[in-house]
Parts: C-alpha cells; structure tokens; sequence
C-alpha cells in the first residue's frame, strides 16, 4: 500500500526536478508569508549577479540594506505586479535591480548568458503559505526566491483527483493571502492528478475558473499514455515546468491582458478594465515552439497551417508567434527573420498584438500597425520594421508608391530591397487573405529581387527575353526562398491545405499542427452549437393565376418562385412570431437575462421585411422585453413599397454601423437580424440562440452557427431554430472540421492543358490575340501608352463577338471552361511549378475576358408575383435533439475539378408543370407515385455527353464525385410521379449516397468500354 501514497506522487516529481534537473530542493522555513518570498535566497542572488550596485546601497544604509531592498521589491510587486518586477527589475533608491535573468536572442554577450545560469529555481513541498493556520501547498516553485508556481496534487489511487484540487483552491486557499493574490503572488496554480492538469492565474473562491491543461487524446480532450509507461501528467514536469521553458514562459509568454468592455449599470453606460493574467494553454505553447524549432532549423520558404478550433486563444497564439519570429537567429547568431508581417482584418488582433509584444520588449517601434496607406506601408518596409501589421489589399500598390516617393523626395531616397531579406507572413484566417492576385502581388513585394534573378535565369535558360514581365509574373506565384508563411484558420478549404502544405512529424500530412473543433468542446472552451438543433419546415400550396402559361426557363423559375415564397408577407408574419415567442418565452432569461439572439436572412431584402416584421409584432403585442437591430450594406429598395430608400442606419434608429456591435452588446437590444454580415469574425459571447432562415453550407455553415459557441460565465448551452436546412446537411458540413481536416490528393497536373485543349477547340480565342493582349498588359511601364487601354479592349472584343454567335447552350460549355481554367491556374500554380508562359498569358488574357463576355444573354431571372399567388400554408416542427458530430465519418475536402462543362443547359418547361413540381416538393397532398426505378436514372444519366467527357478524364472516385453533383438535377427531371421515393433520396444521404455510387460504377465501366 506504501507504493500508491499521494506522497510517492510528489516524490516523483521533485525527484525529477531535482535530479533531471536544475531545481534546489527548498525548505518552507525558508518562506516569509507575509512578504510572500525567500528573503535570503534573493539576497544571496542579488549579491551574487550585481554586486556592485548592492555595494553602492549598502554605503547608504549598512546594516538595514537588506530590508530597505525587501520592502521597495514589495512596493514595486504591489504596483507594478509580481510578472512585470520578474521582467523589468526594480529601483532602490535609484539604484536598478534585477531579480531575474533571462535568455538572450543570440550568442553575441557571454556575460549575459552567463548570468542566465546564475538564476536558482527551487521547489519546496508542503509549503506553509500562512501564519493565520496550519494549512499547506503540495509544492510550489520559486525563482531567486519569489514564488511563480503552486501545485496541489491529487493522487487517482487513492480517489482524489484535479476535482478535489479545484475545490482545495476554490474553498481552502484564500485569495487575500499574499501568495494567492493576483498579480501580486505566485503566477500560476496548477491542479494536478495522475492523469489530468488544469490550471488558473487568479484565484477567486468559489468563482475561480480552471482552464485545461492537458495534451488532448485521440483528437480530443485529456492525455495519451506517458510513452515510458510513466505518469500521463508527466509533461508537466519534464517539458512545461522544465528549467529553461519555466524561465522562457515568463519572458515571452505570460503577459497581462487589459480588456476595456462597456456595461450599463443603474442605466448608464460605464467602461470597466478586465485585467487576465495570461499563462499560454498547453496547444498555444507547442505550436509556438514547434513553428520556432521547425523555422529555426529549416529557415525561411516553408509554408505551415495551423488548424486551431474557434476558442482556441488564437490572437495570442499569433501575437508569441509574431514576437519570437522576429528575434529567432539561427546558431550562428544570424537573424532567420528580417520583419514579420501580420496580416489580418481584425482591429482587435491590431491592438492586442501591440499591447501584448510592448510587455515584452518594453519600447516603442517593434510593432507597426499600418491604418493610413500604402505610404506607410512602405517605409515600414524599407525601414526594417520588425512586425509589421497590415491587410494584404495594400500590397498590389507598393511599387506604384515607391516610385511617388521616390519622385518627391529624390530618386533613391527611399529603397526597398528585398536582395537577402528574409520575411515571415502570418496569415490571420488563412482562405480569406492568399487567394487571388493580391496574394501574389504581395510575395512580388517581399521577394522582388529574387524574383527577378530566377526571371534572368529563365530568360537565359530559355531564350525568350521578350516576354521577361510574363516571366516574372509566372514565377511570383509558388513558393518563395525568403518567405515562410504561418496561416491559422479553424476551417481550412482544399487549397489552404494543399497551398500550406509543411507536413506535421507525426501523421506527415498538412496541417503542421491542430488543436481540434472536438477537443474545444470537450475542454469547454466552446460550446457544442449543434447539442439544442430544431429544425422546421414549410409546407406551401401556390396557385397559377396567370392566364397565359408561359414557358420559362427551369431554373430561373425555381428561384424566382422560391424567392417569392420566402418573402411572402404571411410567410415571415408566421416564422416572426414563432422567433418573438421564443425568444421570450425560451431565451431571454438564459446567461443572467442577458441573452440574445441573431437571426441569419437570406438576403438584404428578406432583412429588411424581418425588421418590419419584428417591429410590428412587437408594438402590436406591446412587448418590452425585447428589441431588435438590423445589419445589411447599402440601400435596399423594396418593390412593394416604392420610391422608399431602407439603409441599416436609417431601420435602427440612427445607430452608426461603426456602433452597432457596442449597441448590441447593451441590454437594450435582444435580436440582431442580418443579411450577409456579422456571420464571421464576430464575437459576442451572450449570443445564445440562432434562428436560420437561409440555406448553409460547408464552411459558410460552420462559421455562421460557430459565432454562437463563445463561452462566459451563465452561458451553459446554446439553441438553433433552422426553418431551411436539414440535419444531416449540417452535419455533413460541420464533420470535416471537428477533427483534424483532411483534403483529397492533389489534381493531375495535366488537367490543366486538358482544359487548355478543350478551350481551343472551342475556337473562340486565338493564339495570335492572347499574344497581342499580353504584349500590351505586360509592356514595361517605359512604353506603355495613353492608347493601351483601347488596343486591349479592341483585342479581347474580337473574341467577345465570335463568343455572341455560338448557340446559348455552347456559350454556357465555353464559359464553364474559362472559369474553371481561370480558377484552376490561379490555385495550382503556387503548388506546381509549371513554368509554362504560354499557360500565364492565357490565364491573364481569360481574366479580362471573361469581364467583357455577357453575362446571360436570358437576363437575370423572372418576375413570378402576379403569376401564382399563396393558396396554401403550414409551418411544422420536424426535429429536434443534437447533431451528433461523433458518430460517421468525415470525406476528405474535395478539390476542384480539370471538367469545364459544369453549367447545366437550360431548359424551358410550362410555368404550371414548375408550378405542380413546387406543390409536390413542398405541399402534404401527395399522390401515389409511379415506381421510379434505377436503371431508368442510369439510362437518362448515360445519355449525358457531359458525363461522358467526365469518364473518361477522370478517375473513378473524381467521376463519382461529379456524378453526385448532378444527380439531383437528374432526379428532379424525374420526380414527377415517383414523388416516395425522390423524397428518400434527396431526405436521406445514407441511402442517396448507396445510389449514386451504384450507379456511378455502372456508368463508369460502360462510359469506359464504349
């Protein structure tokens, strides 16, 4: 029984510290509680790395020196704080001390690593924190002999475990006590088992919070098994408490965050500061030192993904990142990183990453944020800055701006080589800021030089010194030697992943680090938005009134219809009063009555009808308790209502749009309804509830749901309403991301001179043309000519109108073609070194022409309103319970496809048989159905000559996926009498999917035999 003691527990791990490592075994007698440190032991350190200013205090006051310097250290932790007399020292009657040292960014100064090593850390057990009782910590940990860390320790052996450690912290550790008080005390408590760690930086009674602190498991939350067999918690130990990463989270990690937040209390708006003593959550320590160990050994050209889930600390994780990049040097003392540059969107990012790296370095100019314009942007550049905080839509004027500059202040006066400079990127949302042109422009801007050597070589190499700007536009867009790119994003799309490909050293796949959708979850730092999920539908029956029954175009109708039914003044009177009713009767008293909701429309318009709504039930009903905010851009006019203009500023009452998150947060709004904003970025914990009334998909659905799973204290659970998408496709879009993402192998390359090939036969664009235009469009600047412009258009002209004169059904082939060209290049050219000029100017030649062709030659769309009307209505619950993400499996992320044809052909069809298809989708008064049986699909399916080309192009997997694209239009052509079993196929994926790959394989092998 001796051998499963709690003591054995704290046996090994001082065992461990003290032998493995660097640790003193201290001695609680050693303690002073009230001064809450080791006198003598700081003294002694003192003494021993600054004697001669101890000297010159000690001339002043003899024998009392020692508590003259005590009693100004407890003066200064009572201001300053423990963390920052660690950092930055103290004065004593002017003289500056130190009480700690740390390591230097480089090899340059032997006497500062050499007081580096004269740092004592020690552990003492059972340490007597108070001189009011008896009471005592498991361990606790001490630098020069100021407290940084406790530790109570549970033992699962005998039943104790971190629970009956919180509680200890939470009921018996009192927090006036000065070891315990915050900022002023120890740093950091961690609640320690065998098994499980948790840690908190503010000890508050009943109200303290812990935070995880674990490895995470099987993509989830807690600790794998010790590989020796050992302790599950014994990284703690060996790798966070370790000597050297002890003494490197105090100086580049732990920091105090100060959030200024806005509160109504007794009615008036007051600002309050949230100060939170940051201590890094286990993933944010490891992907920070990975990201510097993997940089510092490889150096710059790398490009790396971090997946980290939503509630993951991802500012801060970017603000360490940011700060350790731009002074990592490699062995040699050389700088890895000339300047960081963040780029991002989020003003909070902004100011956290200034506030954040300012407590480190402790001086102005490290970070620079570029609010102004490219001017700015620059002479950061060009002045070394070392982080550099901008948006990536800067980057495509910088050349443009330096030649300004240059012309006002004298050639030469302001250079930005790049010749030998390093840089490193930090992508803030990965998908939103390296896509596009914009993205390459940046790259051109970072590696101007090296680009332009490749580009010499090039022209050497292949004797084609007239096209040197295409060259140098071809070559900007892979991966460059001097830039190493760190994009974080919670949900990575196929070309994230395949574009950010530095591989993890554990399953050898991007992303080179995650910290899971699932493991946030399990460890509360999010809510799981899909446990509450209530999905309703709506049944209509609608009436042709039109006398004549026009054909119309099929799809055209669809919308129009479907638009029509979704904007009906009874439908949203019905969803209007079942969200008000809701809201009161289900939500607002939720998170202390300050609950609130948002309501997520389909469009501008449907926002604008839903805050009319929204305003007249609630006057009608005379309800108080709640009130509501619109968001949407521009000006909207509503065609029931003309010549009246409907801006967001105008529908809330005069509130600014700068303002309305502010306002929202009062208690004075309940509900914020939108159209196309606020669905991303936006983070406000109290929203509780959701109400969709707009289809979702993919990563649009993950983030729209996701801006409810923020945490704060009263939020236990969260609710979604949905009135237009199924469970299951929710499911299938949030799957992908709650593990680690995973992505489909890479296109065949030579789908790309397939495209190429396809295009050609078109005969719409000649070779001569594209070469005429690209003369133009990348003359150098020397030569360009006021008459540029016309000559360009004149060019792409003479394809628009061989474009006009093929038939409808050709011309929408051929601009499927064009656009998958265009946005296929743009993505596998920054991951497969082509090198091919003529397929550059190609695709810089279809850019521009693909804005001149028309858009639809059929105009946008029909008018349905005085064509049906409303006959019939009903809306039902049909489900509600939890998405359950653990169950099934996730399909990798598809990527795009090499065939072209993808725009369906249009179909003309009586508007009364739409009519009829409308009432049998949505309506409850079904006939009996004609079997519909397989083969006739197949059959209808096997006709297709676009599925044909698809066959034979594609693997089967590529073709099985195509297929399932087209499927549903292939079922909605038969649904027409086989309503029973078109309601399985489309209602159920499972059953739908067993389908679709029956048939595909079929298909495949006849496609392939004929």
């Amino acid at each position: 029984m001796k051998n499963t003691k709690e003591e054995h527990f704290e046996d090994a791990i001082e065992y461990h510290l003290t032998k493995n490592d660097i640790y003193i075994k201290g001695d609680s007698k050693d303690f002073n509680p009230e001064l809450c440190l080791e006198k003598d032991r700081l003294i002694n350190f003192i003494k021993d790395t600054q004697l001669k200013t101890w000297q010159a205090l000690e001339v002043i006051h003899g024998d009392e020196t020692n508590n003259v310097l005590i009693a100004d250290l407890r003066k200064h932790i009572n201001t300053k704080g423990m963390l920052s007399v660690i950092r930055n020292g103290f004065k004593c009657f002017g003289k500056k001390f130190k009480v700690a040292y740390f390591f230097p960014n480089n090899h340059l100064n032997d006497d500062t690593l050499a007081l580096y090593n004269k740092n004592e850390l020690s552990v003492t057990r059972q340490l007597y924190f108070s001189n009011k009782d008896n009471k005592s910590l498991d361990m606790a940990i001490f630098l020069n002999g100021l407290p940084i860390v406790t530790l109570e320790l549970k033992n699962k052996f005998t039943n104790q475990s971190t629970e009956h450690s919180k509680k200890q912290y939470k009921n018996d550790r009192d927090p006036n006590e000065p070891i315990f008080q915050f900022k002023k005390g120890a740093l950091v408590h961690f609640a320690v088992d065998t098994d499980l760690a948790f840690m908190t930086t503010r000890l508050s009674g009943k109200k303290t919070f812990f935070l995880p602190f674990n490895l995470g498991f099987n993509d989830g939350a807690g600790n794998p098994p010790a590989e020796d067999g050992g302790y599950r918690t014994a990284y703690l130990w060996r790798d966070v408490l370790q000597s050297d990463s002890l003494l490197d989270i105090l100086n580049r990690f732990m920091h105090l965050q100060v959030e200024e937040k806005k509160i109504l209390k007794d009615g008036v708006l007051k600002k309050i500061k949230k100060e939170t003593m940051i201590f890094p959550r286990y993933h944010q320590l490891d992907v920070v030192r990975k990201l510097i160990d993997h940089s510092k050994t490889n150096g710059a050209g790398k490009n790396y993904l971090v997946q980290h889930s939503a509630g993951s600390g991802k500012s801060n994780s970017i603000a360490w990142l940011a700060h350790r990049l731009s002074s990592l040097h490699t062995e040699k003392d050389e700088k890895i990183f000339h300047s960081v540059i963040v780029v991002t969107d989020r003003k909070v990012l902004d100011q956290q990453l200034q506030d954040t790296i300012y407590q480190f370095d402790h001086k102005q100019g490290v970070v620079e944020k570029i609010d102004e314009d490219t001017r700015q942007l620059v002479k950061a550049l060009s002045g070394g800055t070392p982080i550099v905080i901008t948006t990536v839509q800067k980057f495509p004027f910088v050349s443009e701006t330096l030649e300004k500059l240059n012309e006002e202040h004298g050639e030469g006066s302001i250079e930005l080589s790049t010749k030998g400079k390093r840089y490193a990127v930090i992508v803030d949302e990965a998908h939103s800021s390296q896509s596009g042109e914009t993205a390459m422009d940046m790259k051109y801007v970072l590696n101007k030089d090296g680009v332009e050597e490749k580009a010499a070589q090039y022209i050497a190499d292949n004797e084609e010194d007239d096209e040197d700007e295409v060259i140098r536009t071809m070559l900007r867009r892979g991966k460059q030697d001097n830039l190493s790119f760190f994009a974080f994003t919670a949900t990575p799309k196929y070309k994230t992943l395949k574009i950010f490909d530095e591989p993890n050293s554990r399953t050898g796949l991007a992303p080179f680090h995650n910290y899971t959708m699932r493991q946030a979850i399990e460890e509360k730092f999010i809510l799981d938005v899909l446990a509450n999920y209530t999905t309703y539908k709506t049944y209509y029956q609608i009436t042709q009134t039109a006398e004549e029954d026009t054909h119309v175009e099929r799809k055209k109708a669809a919308r129009a219809l479907a638009r029509f039914l979704t904007l009906h003044e009874y439908n949203i009177a019905q969803k209007t009063e079942v969200m008000i009713e809701h809201f009161r009767a289900h939500v607002r008293h939720k998170i202390g009555q300050r609950a609130k909701a948002m309501v997520v429309t389909d469009s501008r318009l449907h926002a604008v009808r839903y805050k009319k709504a929204f305003d007249d039930y609630i006057e009608k009903k005379g309800y108080t308790d709640v009130r509501s905010l619109v968001a949407f851009s521009g000006t909207v006019e509503d065609p029931e209502v003309p010549g009246v203009n409907y801006t967001e500023i105008g529908m809330n009452d005069g509130i600014a749009e700068k303002s309305l998150p502010e306002e929202f947060e009062t208690d004075d709004y309940k509900v914020l309804l939108v159209a196309e904003k606020y669905q991303t970025g936006f983070d406000q914990p109290l929203l509780h509830t959701m109400y969709v009334d707009r289809k979702l998909s993919g990563i649009q659905a993950v983030q729209t749901l996701s801006r409810l799973n923020r945490t704060t204290a009263g939020k236990e659970d969260t609710f979604v309403l949905d009135f237009r998408n199924e469970p299951e496709e929710i499911f299938a879009a949030f799957k992908p991301f709650y593990q680690v993402t995973r992505a489909e192998e890479l296109t065949d390359p030579h789908h790309l001179y397939r495209l190429q090939n396809q295009i050609d036969e078109h005969q719409v664009i000649h070779n001569n043309e594209i070469n005429d235009f690209c003369a133009i469009y990348f003359a150098p600047k020397r030569k360009e000519s006021v008459h540029d412009h016309a000559k360009m258009n004149g060019v792409i002209d003479l394809a628009v109108e061989r474009y006009v004169e093929l038939a409808e059904e050709s011309q929408a082939d051929f601009k499927g073609l064009l656009v998958n060209f265009r946005n296929m290049y743009s993505f596998l050219s920054q991951v497969m070194p082509y090198q091919d000029t003529d397929l550059e100017k190609l695709y810089t030649y279809l850019r521009y022409l693909l804005n001149k062709l028309p858009r639809d030659v059929s105009g946008p769309g029909y008018k349905v309103d005085g064509d049906v009307e409303l006959e019939y209505y009903r809306l039902q619950k049909i489900s509600e319970g939890s998405i359950n993400l653990e169950s099934g499996n996730a399909d990798d992320l598809g990527g795009p496809s090499d065939v072209g044809t993808g725009t369906s052909t249009k179909e003309e069809v009586p508007l009364s048989e739409l009519v009829r298809v409308f009432n049998e989708r949505f309506g409850t008064d079904f006939t009996e159905a004609d079997r519909l049986f397989f083969e006739q699909i197949e059959e209808e399916a096997f006709e297709s000559e676009d599925l044909k080309e698809a066959a034979s192009a594609n693997s089967f997997n590529d073709f099985s996926s195509i297929l399932s694209k087209v499927f549903e239009n292939i079922l909605i052509d038969r649904m027409e009498g086989n309503e029973e079993i078109f309601e399985r196929l489309m209602g159920d994926a499972d059953i739908r999917n067993i389908a679709i790959n029956k048939i595909a394989k079929s298909l495949y092998n006849r496609f392939r035999k004929k």
